[in-house]
């Protein structure tokens, strides 16, 4: 998700309207007091959405709008797929461009395909959030305990010391707990080092929110709330975090992902994609060459005993660390639970059928379907009056768990000539753009992946979008689905 947001300072103020999942009886674990009811967001309906497969014309269209964002400079991007579902099934797929580029006549480029996998960024949440609800099900821990009973050391705001923080707030970032310069710290440290005065990460307090930001009240989106839902979901289970969600999520969605490049099979190494920048090291010139940001190992796969701690932000501590004495529970932030999965078009697809049948894939129950409801349902709202959040200039106007709502009649909109509501979630990192989303009320939804940019997000003023508080490639993208698949334009 997008950590740099907090330069922009335009603040949306409206009104929120969506069209939102039914109403459901909330799991008992999942009780919470004070938290808004879905009943308080006023109901917009989508424009009505063109019925029935998608005509030839349209899907042309939308390859002709996809393949003219592949290029070289401006908003042009090195490669990009998509891949998109109606009444339930795929009925549209589309890859371009290289996944690979070459800086040596000895290295040849390589496409985008259906199978290549990019380190999809704040998409990961998603499969962080169906590990919490899966273990919620199963009664291994509840949405509403506090954290400091799972992390083992008590964890409160000193600004707010009479507050648990529960893991709900965790998952809807209204913790009051925030990144620092810091949020994946090396895995011989514990969590608790971001957070003691004497902490190796305190950083002053940085990871604490100010007073007038109350848990449960107030919204900022922490990459840390993350880290720490790692670290709970290895404690209640006993297993290193990323080795569970392989065998529980990733395997009941039969997705081959990881979050450690060294333990991927040899032949899905051999189809992860690099990230790109016209950035090198901090200097942007989009007539210059394409710079590797993450992932270009020039094919020698790392060890699997070892994981590359990364921080977009502060890449001076990025380094390999040895695993074999990890204990887990202690610490999963290097792992990225926040935004390090490597996962292909075809996998993420296999997301995107789940959320539209509730919860199931392939006849299986991944999710019992009131949890991805109540992941589907506002955990905190915007309210212009008291302002109790950033929206990050209007991208994010209300949260539930692990997903969140695109408001089709706001500055958050994807489509400029349609009122579209959507649920699902973004991501952004190191040049990736990526998206998950789901009509509601509908079998309908997308996803797509682009693993570039030639030009700064926010410092370059072509990066801003046009008719959103959008970025521009997000609009680009969206914008070009939803309007020639689910509203039928054919030009």
């Amino acid at each position: 998700m997008k950590s740099h947001l907090t330069s922009r300072i335009l603040m949306a103020v409206l009104t929120l309207s969506l069209a939102l999942p039914a109403a459901s009886a909330v799991p008992a674990c999942a009780a919470a007091a004070g938290r808004p009811a879905a009943s308080a967001v006023s109901a917009v309906p989508s424009d009505a959405l063109k019925a029935g497969a998608p005509s030839k014309a349209a899907k042309s269209a939308l390859t002709r709008d996809l393949d003219g964002m592949i290029g070289e400079t401006g908003t042009s991007v090195p490669g990009l797929g998509v891949i998109v579902f109606k009444d339930g099934k795929e009925v549209y797929s589309h890859f371009a461009g290289r996944r690979f580029i070459g800086s040596s006549k000895n290295e040849k480029d390589l496409p985008v395909t259906r199978d290549t996998r990019f380190r999809v960024a704040s998409v990961s949440k998603m499969f962080t959030g169906f590990t919490i609800m899966q273990l919620a099900a199963q009664g291994k821990l509840k949405l509403d305990d506090d954290i400091s009973t799972y992390l083992g050391f008590p964890l409160r705001n000193p600004n707010y010391p009479d507050t648990p923080i529960t893991v709900r707030m965790l998952l809807s970032h209204t913790s009051s707990l925030r990144d620092g310069a810091l949020y994946s710290i090396p895995p011989d440290c514990s969590v608790a080092e971001f957070f003691k005065p004497t902490g190796r990460f305190y950083e002053n307090g940085a990871h604490f929110a100010p007073k007038g930001q109350a848990p449960a009240a107030y919204y900022k989106y922490s990459n840390i709330n993350y880290g720490l839902l790692g670290t709970i979901i290895e404690k209640v289970t006993g297993e290193r975090f990323d080795k569970y969600q392989k065998e529980h999520i990733l395997k009941d969605l039969d997705i081959r992902a990881d979050y450690t490049p060294g333990t991927l099979a040899p032949a899905d190494f051999r189809n992860l994609g690099t990230i790109y920048q016209k950035n090198n090291q901090g200097h942007w010139d989009e007539k210059g060459p394409w710079y590797a940001q993450i992932d270009d190992y020039k094919g020698v796969q790392p060890p699997a005993d070892e994981v590359k701690m990364q921080n977009p932000d502060h890449r001076d501590t990025d380094a390999f660390y040895s695993l074999k004495d990890y204990v887990p529970g202690t610490n999963a932030t290097f792992f990225s639970p926040q935004g390090g999965l490597r996962i292909s078009y075809e996998e993420l697809s296999h997301v995107m059928e789940m959320l539209l049948n509730g919860g199931t894939y392939k006849g299986r129950t991944v999710v019992r379907p009131e949890y991805v409801k109540e992941m589907m349902t506002p955990q905190w709202i915007y309210d212009p009056a008291v302002k109790n959040g950033s929206t990050y200039g209007g991208t994010i106007e209300a949260y539930g768990l692990s997903l969140y709502p695109i408001i089709g009649s706001s500055t958050s909109r994807v489509v400029k000539d349609h009122v579209l509501n959507l649920w699902g979630h973004t991501g952004e990192a190191y040049g990736l753009l990526s998206g998950v989303f789901i009509i509601p009320g509908t079998k309908d939804g997308f996803i797509y992946m682009m693993n570039g940019e030639a030009i700064a997000e926010d410092d370059d003023p072509r990066s801003a979008g046009n008719f959103s508080s959008n970025y521009v490639w997000e609009e680009n993208i969206m914008n070009a689905v939803c309007r020639h698949i689910f509203f039928g334009e054919e030009k």
